[in-house]
């Protein structure tokens, strides 16, 4: 059975990093774009980059802060009623700021829980709500292998919120599963981004051109989950879920 083309892909945290990388990837595949981020001058200058390298593309920008709740719900349905529909949702958007537990940090590490789960739960409620409506659609929610395992210093949020997004993401798949709604949950390993532009250790880390182009690949595929690059997190990460802790300290 040939597999449906998603000509309508809307991307959050689409400004920069893996969200304007993937942006790149789609466009050339000649999709239509719905980007949001926070940043609209960001979005406007990449607007002019893929319009000019793709003709045909259309591509829709708006101004999001994913922590406003109530304003995802109208931008996700907006970008709907200008394309006509939206075919797929790719929930990005995320934060890497946080410290250890009890250093005080909290305000970091609660930016962090509230934009990675929070908002992303909002991004799914929206998504989904189209896509039922529709009785179609891909919902795909850019998890982390970070969040296999407990991450340390000011990885420890940012893993807890990854490992609930995944798990979040499966919880939907089996309510929707045998309907045409597919949903997709993506396990990037390192990929060298502003998010981790100050990270002391990146095992296996690949640069962002690199990293994006594995994204799509993987996304365009609609698996129920990917890790991305394949090589080597599909051997990696089974032994990264047992590893003992005092292993993990070395490498992380």
């Amino acid at each position: 059975m040939p597999r449906t083309v998603r000509d309508n892909i809307l991307i959050t945290g689409a400004s920069s990093g893996l969200g304007a990388g993937l942006a790149r990837e789609f466009a050339a595949r000649g999709r239509n774009l719905a980007l949001c981020a926070r940043r609209l001058d960001r979005l406007e200058t990449l607007r002019e980059e893929l319009v000019s390298a793709n003709p045909g593309v259309r591509v829709a920008i708006h101004s999001l802060d994913v922590t406003d709740h109530d304003a995802i719900f109208r931008t996700f349905r907006s970008f709907a009623s200008g394309l006509g529909q939206i075919d797929r949702v790719v929930v990005n958007a995320g934060s890497g700021r946080g410290a250890p537990i009890g250093t005080g940090g909290f305000a970091a590490n609660r930016e962090t829980a509230e934009t990675n789960f929070v908002a992303a739960l909002a991004q799914c409620e929206a998504a989904m709500e189209l896509f039922r409506e529709q009785n179609s659609g891909h919902l795909v929610v850019i998890s982390s292998i970070a969040g296999l395992r407990g991450g340390r210093r000011g990885a420890g949020v940012y893993a807890a919120t990854k490992a609930g997004l995944s798990t979040l993401a499966e919880g939907i798949r089996m309510d929707v599963a045998g309907t045409p709604i597919r949903v997709t949950t993506i396990e990037p390993g390192y990929i060298r981004t502003d998010l981790n532009a100050g990270a002391a250790r990146l095992p296996f880390a690949v640069d962002a051109a690199t990293g994006c182009r594995a994204l799509a690949r993987a996304v365009e595929r609609e698996p129920a989950s990917a890790y991305v690059p394949g090589w080597p997190w599909r051997l990696v990460a089974p032994l990264y879920r047992i590893a003992p802790a005092s292993v993990l300290r070395k490498i992380i």
